[in-house]
């Protein structure tokens, strides 16, 4: 296209017959104006783009005739318009977002230059050249649409991935409820009713009861078990990096945030989202997280964008919400609505005669797991299994069979070594929930003699964090 070069001009009337023909076969759209701005030429190409015919507009202000508004209809002056603006400066211009209206009110987007044209050295016109861009317009809004569709799958991928790489991480022990107790059958039967609906559910019991692995078969029974499920570990996360977790975060949100990332409420949109000990929540959590349930709708940290999702909630706790709530610890709004179907997992204690059914299937994961194969466990083994109070739950139970299965030489499991604290039948007296964790910690930091972190420390044994775990020891008043 002809943008900054002169074209030979004659007076104001009409152009020399080989330009004319030159003009006239070109597939841009070109106009001849004189200087008072009014049109002297127009080629088939302009006619067929506007729909205006040259001798509707020959002498007339074209200005006024196509380009009067801008693509928004507000108005275009013309002392704005670059075309005007070159026969008082003489100044060429090209233009890429613009666009013209034809005859029928309609407009095109246009890429238009406007050049100065010259009779002797002495300024006469200006001469315009102009072509519709629609067809480039539309291919790369289409194109843009194209990388935002792949940059969004490439970052939800990544954040899909990231998390089940964690979760596979993570999964230990049993994948499946074991025992045949009067309680576990109960349980299961709860499970049953209410996996194929979407009411929430909140899973009440001590630690290590298996709270997880009951949100894991809610999950796998119900519709959404080809979505997947995410799950949050309320207490591990500090209050401003909870939010963070759940909600997301744009890049520059705050110090350390590089890079946009999707929060987990994202990523469990269309599955089930299970929030573990929820009662760790602070207050400024819990009222945000109240909104989300009530309206299935969230902002990401330093953004104001609200994104939609379609979850199915699951939370669980090992404290007494009912009691938080009236310490003031916890939203009583919340609370009801979470607590729309509470299901309790019963302690081990509870159900001892599941036991030798716990020790079979755990022995058989933890063999795959340690590449040990494990043919008996000794009947006084067992005994001694059953008599204990178990404080820890099946978690204590799997950390005890490991560590038997670790430190076994032949193919049989004891258990005759236990130590005094394990060894020592349920007790008469009946104690606080505190107290039951602080001795069970105690027991557990005797075995590991005190290393809190590590492979082989406390906190590794009772499957948390080493800064949760010496928290709890602060709170409990436990030291050596």
């Amino acid at each position: 296209m002809t943008d900054s070069t002169t074209t030979k001009y004659i007076g104001t009337d009409h152009f020399l017959p080989e330009n004319t023909l030159l003009l006239n076969a070109m597939t841009e759209g070109v106009y001849g104006f004189d200087l008072a701005g009014n049109a002297v030429f127009i080629n088939p190409a302009a006619e067929q783009m506007t729909g205006w015919k040259s001798a509707e507009l020959i002498g007339r202000n074209i200005h006024d005739c196509h380009h009067h508004s801008h693509a928004d209809g507000s108005h275009y002056p013309q002392h704005d318009c670059p075309i005007y603006r070159t026969l008082h400066d003489a100044i060429p211009r090209q233009v890429n977002e613009d666009v013209f209206w034809r005859k029928d009110g309609s407009s095109f987007p246009v890429y238009y230059s406007s050049t100065p044209v010259y009779d002797q050295q002495q300024l006469v016109g200006v001469i315009a050249i102009f072509r519709d861009v629609s067809m480039q317009k539309h291919t790369e809004q289409s194109l843009r649409q194209a990388l935002a569709q792949v940059q969004a799958l490439s970052e939800r991928l990544a954040s899909e991935n990231q998390y089940l790489l964690t979760e596979l991480q993570g999964q230990q022990g049993a994948s499946g409820i074991s025992g045949n107790s009067q309680p576990i059958n109960q349980l299961i039967q709860q499970i049953h009713l209410v996996a194929n609906t979407d009411s929430t559910v909140l899973i009440c019991g001590e630690n290590g009861t298996g709270k997880e692995l009951v949100a894991r078969n809610l999950h796998r029974l119900s519709h959404r078990k080809d979505q997947p499920m995410v799950s949050v570990n309320c207490a591990a996360f500090s209050t401003a990096l909870l939010e963070s977790e759940l909600f997301g975060h744009e890049k520059g949100a705050f110090t350390g945030a590089t890079a946009r990332r999707k929060g987990r409420f994202e990523l469990a949109n269309n599955g089930t989202l299970f929030l573990d000990e929820i009662a760790e929540l602070s207050l400024s959590a819990q009222s945000k997280l109240l909104r989300v349930i009530q309206e299935q709708s969230f902002e990401r940290v330093g953004s104001s964008e609200t994104i939609k999702v379609n979850i199915r909630l699951v939370a669980a706790t090992h404290h007494d919400l009912a009691a938080r709530v009236e310490q003031g610890l916890f939203r009583m709004d919340l609370y009801y609505r979470l607590n729309v179907f509470p299901i309790t997992v019963p302690p081990l204690r509870e159900r001892r005669e599941d036991i030798p059914q716990l020790v079979s299937d755990l022995v058989a994961s933890l063999s795959k797991k340690l590449g040990k194969k494990i043919t008996k466990v000794s009947a006084k083994g067992l005994k001694n299994l059953q008599q204990y109070s178990w404080p820890g739950n099946v978690r204590e139970l799997q950390n005890l069979i490991e560590r038997e299965m670790i430190l076994s030489q032949s193919g049989h499991l004891l258990f005759n070594t236990l130590p005094v604290a394990v060894a020592t039948p349920l007790a008469t007296s009946t104690l606080t929930m505190a107290q039951a964790e602080a001795a069970h910690i105690i027991a557990i930091l005797n075995a590991s003699h005190w290393r809190i972190s590590g492979p082989s420390g406390a906190a590794a044994m009772l499957d948390m964090p080493a800064s949760t775990l010496r928290s709890r020891m602060k709170k409990l008043a436990i030291s050596r």
